[in-house]
């Protein structure tokens, strides 16, 4: 599936190659170099003197690599250098027989060819000065770059003559580079101690391959397997790879299996052949520990004492296979720990884990609940691996880590689940109950709504029908709370119901507060307000040490938004602000939800900017406390990045949306991609598109407003790259598909998509036929009244200042679009209709949407005869969408405002002013993790604007771009 390596250009070792370069003498005028290049196995060694070579080549320098063999301790005298000999030979055959016949000591190395000249016993100096003599005579003629690779392998003879040369050297451009793994020079490793004699002698270069950044990484990953890969795939590589290119073109090989690359497994594991078996048995225990494995427990692990575990670890440790860090171990790469644990046999394993468990479980043991659950798990323990997942689960809970906390649950329910019955060993039914309830709020922290729903709903259909009416009503009310989190088809009013009927009123309980609280929500969410506010009521008359923190809250929360609902929404803001005040700072969940529920009046108030910095407030709040993707925490994230959108702070909202440095879930992943296709949408970038969409699309049956967000950007940008067909269609399927999750077709949002779709088919028209084009003006005519008839389905009865605007933006598109048809339409009514549209979104505060209703506000006022108010508008509204990026808009506009394009520019050069930001300290020289400094962004981000400006500016490299930049003006402009 990937590309050959070969094929693959040299990728994260520009900085190596160009040190490499200067070390030996062949960067600027020829001169003489000696470097040692090592790095562990896999690092680019060989990679690199490639480069190397065929850069040295093309400046005018005889280029000839030899090798060093592993002929498993028989090695052949001075083999790289008869290599090297026979190569001069192959190039120049007439010049190297001169040569041998003035130095006669060089036919050794050319004895296949002079087998019959050959002195029968040379003399060692006289022979490496032979060597030397011929080698500078080379250098004289032309300069002369010797490469040999892998002298850890090279015989001692090979590594004398090494010795001479290195402390020689050469007058004459003629430059040696030699290679050494370094993970293999253990302490008893012969050539340990020669290398650090070479790197003493005077002129002689030492250079290390350190392992390659991430960014590196990834980049060498997409470049093995271009297109084929999704993201998660891409980091799971990156971790396992740990910076070594070899393991991350075997690994991208293997994309698909979890399991080591045969040949990448056997490889390491020729390691493990050379340990005594003691040592052995320390490093097969060591593969089944965790990343560290302390020194007591290994020992107690393994069953070595005294100076017998000593000595087997000394030797693993000089062999390069264990590394100690502390008081601890650790292998010397990963992926040699999983190699060596795949190879464990199932018996063999198993008892390691239970000698494990055991180490572990001892009294003066510091281990986590982790630990002992995984160990526990694979030695089939299943009622220490049940206690201990519990544990650890509490314990990810308490520090703030709800995907480890959903993991470890979702294991001890697992294995409760293979209980035998009537088995109670692992709990009592309450204690299962209480593990339920643990699981789901754990799985909806983790912002996976969809499993906590399933795991009360799997709990409930097992639960036996003589079980006590309170736990059944404790799973009711939990599968209403994770219910209440997605667009689920549960009937969330009816299992509150039954719950509320299973628990008396009297006495009062913290299960009948949290029952009458979660009615009282599903009520409110039915739009039912005078049940709610009765039943909320209620709740709050309960004392309130039944009903402290959360449900509190959520009774207040309900009377806040039927308040607003109402029309009262000074009232729900005075609410909800006492709320946020009182729990701003604490460690209540609930806060996230008050400052969620704060924002949404504000947007729907047109309060663009507090709305901003509340969803933000709740976004920052919600990761702080180590949920970032909860329900109220990731979709307050989301709304941040669409209301930046619409304040026109587009580069802001892909820096809230940008997923590169989180593990997202899909629902979260989907909604923060919608950010991002919607101003893709705006800016008119379509390539790749579909691919998102493709990661979205699942969800749009999970969350109604995931599919609304993200089919907006696509019908945009499927009309931006061309016909009407391909908007249609995602309008129809959205449309189905959030009628479907709602039960109605009559929801709000679909004004703005019937709008935004009547607009791609207005600039479509008139590449269509007559027939065509009066189908789809019927068409529209149809979905605009469809889409008047959803104007009651918003928070409140009466569309806010955002409906109001698209509502009239839906009037002027269908007025247009009749217009394209070649229909009558009044150019005055045209003109007001626009001018409606523009007024609403100037009210509301949508920056862009504004600037494209002016757009076409001046082709209906040119149309009308009035040419100079037209110009005045569009050239008013220009600026905008250069600012912003918004290519498709530019285009529209600067016909209208009489700019023609700079010659020899294409609309690929607007840049955002981010970008331009950026452009500027490129130009600089800084690098990614300096451009986010200065700009107080991630290094990610950084990367990906640079990435952007590389693509509008068509260039290659940062050089170019900036190159483009200044021979186009751009970075004038900008400053």
């Amino acid at each position: 599936m990937s590309s050959s390596p070969a094929s693959v250009p040299l990728i994260g070792r520009e900085s190596e190659l160009a040190a490499l370069g200067r070390l030996a003498g062949v960067t600027g005028t020829p001169r003489s170099g000696l470097v040692l290049l090592h790095g562990d196995a896999g690092m680019g060694k060989s990679r690199l003197l490639s480069a190397l070579g065929a850069q040295a080549a093309a400046q005018g320098w005889r280029v000839a690599v030899g090798h060093c063999l592993d002929l498993g301790g028989s090695p052949m005298a001075y083999l790289p250098f008869s290599e090297l000999a026979a190569q001069l030979e192959a190039t120049r055959p007439a010049r190297m027989s001169q040569l041998a016949e003035r130095w006669p000591d060089l036919r050794r190395l050319l004895a296949h060819q002079h087998a019959g000249d050959q002195p029968e016993a040379p003399d060692r100096g006289r022979f490496f000065g032979s060597l030397h003599a011929v080698l500078s005579e080379l250098g004289r003629e032309a300069p002369l770059l010797l490469l040999i690779e892998d002298v850890h392998w090279a015989d001692q003879s090979t590594c004398d003559l090494l010795s001479f040369l290195f402390s020689r050297g050469f007058s004459e451009p003629v430059s040696l580079v030699v290679t050494y793994r370094s993970d293999d020079l253990h302490r008893r490793h012969p050539l340990r101690t020669i290398a650090a004699g070479w790197a003493r002698l005077p002129g002689v270069s030492r250079l290390a391959l350190e392992p390659l950044p991430d960014e590196q990484v990834r980049r060498l990953v997409l470049a093995l397997g271009p297109g084929l890969l999704g993201e998660g795939e891409v980091q799971t590589i990156i971790e396992r790879a740990e910076g070594n290119a070899f393991f991350t073109e075997e690994l991208v090989a293997a994309v698909g299996s979890r399991a080591l690359p045969r040949d990448l497994a056997g490889l390491l594991l020729l390691r493990l052949d050379q340990l005594e078996p003691d040592a052995r048995a320390v490093v097969r225990a060591a593969s089944a520990g965790a990343r560290l494995v302390p020194d007591a427990v290994l020992a107690d692990v393994t069953g070595l004492v005294g100076e017998r575990f000593e000595a087997a670890v000394r030797t693993a440790v000089e062999l390069n296979v264990l590394v100690p860090d502390g008081d601890s171990y650790r292998f010397r790469h990963s992926m040699l720990s999983e190699a060596v644990y795949d190879d464990l046999l199932p018996g063999e394993r198993r008892r390691v884990h239970a000698a494990y468990v055991a180490a572990l479980t001892a009294t003066n043991s510091r281990a986590s609940a982790a630990e002992v659950a995984r160990h526990a798990v694979a030695a089939e323990d299943r009622a220490t691996a049940y206690a201990a997942s519990v544990r650890a689960g509490d314990d990810a809970a308490a520090v703030g880590g709800p995907d480890e906390a959903a993991r470890h649950y979702a294991m001890a329910l697992d294995l409760l689940g293979s209980q035998p019955a009537g088995d109670s060993s692992m709990g009592s039914s309450s204690e299962t109950v209480g593990l339920v309830e643990k699981a789901a709020q754990a799985a909806a922290h983790a912002g996976l709504v969809q499993r906590a729903e399933a795991i009360v709903a799997a709990q409930l259909s097992r639960l036996p029908a003589d079980a006590p009416p309170v736990e059944r009503a404790r799973l009711l009310i939990a599968l209403a709370e994770a219910a209440a989190l997605s667009d689920s088809s549960t009937d969330v009013i009816a299992v509150t119901a039954e719950a509320l009927a299973l628990i008396p009123p009297e006495p009062h309980t913290q299960w009948r507060s949290r029952a009458v609280a979660s009615h009282a929500v599903a009520l409110g969410g039915a739009r039912r307000d005078a049940e709610a506010v009765r039943w909320a009521e209620e709740g709050l008359a309960m004392p309130p040490e039944v009903r402290a923190g959360e449900v509190t809250i959520q009774l207040q929360t309900v009377l806040a938004r039927i308040s607003e609902r109402s029309g009262d929404a000074v009232a729900s803001r005075r609410i909800l602000q006492e709320l946020a005040e009182a729990t701003a700072g604490t460690a209540d969940p609930s806060e996230v939800r008050v400052l969620h529920q704060l924002a949404g009046i504000y947007l729907e108030q047109g309060e663009l900017d507090e709305a901003l910095q509340t969803y933000r407030r709740a976004a920052r709040r919600s990761a702080e406390v180590g949920r970032p993707f909860a329900p109220y925490g990731v979709d307050s994230r989301i709304l941040a990045g669409l209301v930046a959108h619409q304040l026109g702070r587009w580069d802001l909202a892909l820096e809230i949306a940008d997923l590169r440095a989180d593990e997202a879930p899909p629902l979260a992943a989907a909604g923060l991609l919608s950010v991002t296709l919607t101003v893709r949408a705006g800016r008119g970038e379509t390539a790749d598109w579909q691919a998102l969409m493709e990661r979205v699309r699942p969800q749009w049956s999970t969350d109604g407003m995931v599919a609304v967000h993200s089919a907006a950007a696509a019908i945009d940008l499927a009309g931006t790259a061309g016909g009407v067909d391909g908007p249609l269609t995602v309008f129809d399927e959205a449309v189905s598909s959030v009628g479907r999750t709602w039960g109605t077709t009559e929801f709000q949002a679909r004004i703005r998509l019937t709008s935004l779709l009547l607009g791609q088919l207005a600039g479509s028209l008139a590449d269509l036929e007559a027939d065509r084009r009066r189908a789809l003006v019927a068409r529209a005519q149809q979905l605009s009244e469809a889409a008047q008839c959803a104007t009651g389905m918003g928070r409140r009865p009466r569309p806010g200042l955002e409906s109001q605007a698209w509502l009239q933006r839906l009037d002027a598109e269908l007025l247009r679009l009749r217009s394209a048809a070649g229909e009558p339409v009044e150019p005055g009514e045209q003109v007001a209709a626009w001018q409606g549209a523009v007024e609403g979104f100037r009210r509301y505060g949508h920056v862009f949407e504004q600037a494209r209703s002016q757009a076409r506000l001046s082709a209906a006022l040119r149309a009308a005869g009035d040419t100079a108010q037209s110009l005045e508008l569009a050239r008013a509204a220009l600026p905008t969408a250069e600012r912003l990026g918004a290519l498709p808009l530019v285009a529209e506009l600067r016909p209208l405002a009489g700019t023609a394009r700079t010659p020899g520019t294409s609309s690929v050069e607007v840049l955002t002013p981010r970008e331009r930001e950026v452009l500027r300290l490129v130009a600089e020289g800084r690098t990614n993790p300096e451009i986010g400094q200065g700009l107080f962004i991630s290094t990610k981000t950084a990367s990906v604007h640079v990435s952007n400006i590389l693509a509008k500016l068509q260039a290659k490299t940062r050089t170019e771009a900036v190159s483009v930049a200044q021979r186009r003006g751009l970075l004038e402009r900008s400053g």
